[in-house]
């Protein structure tokens, strides 16, 4: 930023010969031998078209978004044919240590060379490389990420809307509901572009959010009806899908020592029954859209570990799931809270659909500054949460 310019030289003024402060991205694309595009997805065309055609000869450029094919589009649209084009994207957010995550790879246009050069660049994370083109790691992470960004929003949505803090209700805690608040929490204590970009400019995930939308639509419709066949059928033919008979053996992501450590308030000696409308959802969303979650493990995130973790915790518990949909149709506590998450799942979902940033940007910010008090302690609280879950999959097999 330029406005930078006459602040940062004067801070570096004592290493001059060390580092050297340009005006703009024409001097670091003229001098560099790799550069990285760290910006929004929306923002990659303008910035590329701007620096691009200033890139050095024979020069390695990559992006960081979380949509590629923007990304590679504005690289082949705007940057030089003798220019090598090797991008990468760390799957994980800013908290979280890198060692042992995904970083994927992608080698889009380039030699032998310059890829393993990028390659060793990256070891220094201690991340766990993945090679992958770019169109599919636009639609992995549409699979391991859109969905469980948009089921997060709404519920902090729905949270909002009925001016709930939900850690202060008994009802949402101890057990699942400690994953929902900290995750939902850790969601909207980040940059609302960060989950912008890849809902909105990936055509995978534009469909993945709308059938959320309408699983969870279609379940609470089943739910307010009373119709309990119906409703049992469809969760578990929509379970036998995706946790399939031969992971039945293998031991949970999750245990109840696990998820009861992590919570924001005090845990009721006594559980309220929750119908867990935006878990039965997700599970319904993978089968209608034929998505097994366990094929992409190599590229999940922390977070879609974890939500895979307590959806596998409900549907490979079979009294528990029993208990789930008996509380979907007779029990009304959850009434209001399932009517708001609902409309948020369809306002999410219409706000991708319109491709509207600005519009997304407004409701990510609203809620965010509702919950804004509490980002510290979700932090640290998910932060660890994220650790011991690491600790429990690492070296299981994916």
């Amino acid at each position: 930023m330029k406005d930078r310019y006459k602040a940062l030289q004067d801070e570096y003024s004592d290493n001059v010969n060390e580092v050297v402060i340009f005006e703009d991205g024409y001097g670091v694309s003229r001098s560099s031998d790799y550069i990285i595009y760290s910006v929004e997805a929306e923002a990659i065309d303008k910035v590329v078209a701007e620096y691009g055609r200033a890139t050095k000869k024979h020069a390695i450029v990559g992006g960081q978004t979380s949509c590629k094919a923007p990304e590679v589009a504005a690289f082949e649209r705007h940057l030089p044919l003798d220019v090598d084009i090797v991008s990468c994207h760390s799957l994980h957010g800013p908290n979280v240590d890198p060692k042992n995550q995904p970083l994927v790879i992608i080698k889009h246009r380039a030699s032998q060379e310059s890829y393993d050069l990028v390659r060793n660049v990256m070891s220094c994370f201690g991340s766990k490389l993945v090679p992958l083109t770019a169109i599919e790691h636009d639609r992995i992470t549409a699979d391991t990420q859109a969905v469980t960004h948009a089921a997060f929003l709404s519920m902090g949505t729905a949270w909002q809307a009925n001016n709930q803090f939900p850690w202060e209700l008994t009802r949402y805690v101890g057990g699942i509901e400690n994953v929902k608040c900290n995750i939902t929490l850790r969601i909207y204590s980040n940059k609302w572009h960060v989950y912008a970009g890849l809902a909105i400019l990936n055509p995978s995930a534009k469909e993945q959010i709308r059938q959320y939308a309408e699983s969870v639509t279609g379940l609470f419709k089943l739910m307010l009806g009373g119709h309990r066949e119906e409703l049992e059928r469809r969760v578990k033919t929509a379970g036998e899908f995706v946790f399939k008979a031969g992971r039945t053996g293998e031991p949970l992501l999750l245990s109840d020592e696990v998820l009861d450590q992590f919570s924001l308030g005090i845990v009721p000696r006594e559980r309220t029954p929750n119908n867990h409308l935006s878990l039965l959802a997700m599970v319904d969303c993978w089968w209608k859209l034929r998505i097994v979650p366990y094929d992409h493990m190599i590229c999940s995130t922390p977070l879609f570990r974890l939500w895979l973790g307590v959806t596998e915790y409900l549907f490979r518990k079979p009294a528990l799931l029993n208990e789930v949909i008996n509380t979907a149709v007779e029990d009304n506590t959850f009434r209001s809270d399932d009517l708001e998450f609902t409309f948020a799942a369809r306002g999410w979902s219409d706000c991708v659909s319109f491709g509207d940033f600005s519009s997304y940007r407004d409701r990510f910010e609203q809620i965010q500054s509702y919950f804004a008090p509490r980002f510290p302690e979700a932090t640290r609280v998910g932060n660890e949460m994220i650790r011991v879950l690491l600790e429990k999959t690492q070296g299981k097999p994916q």
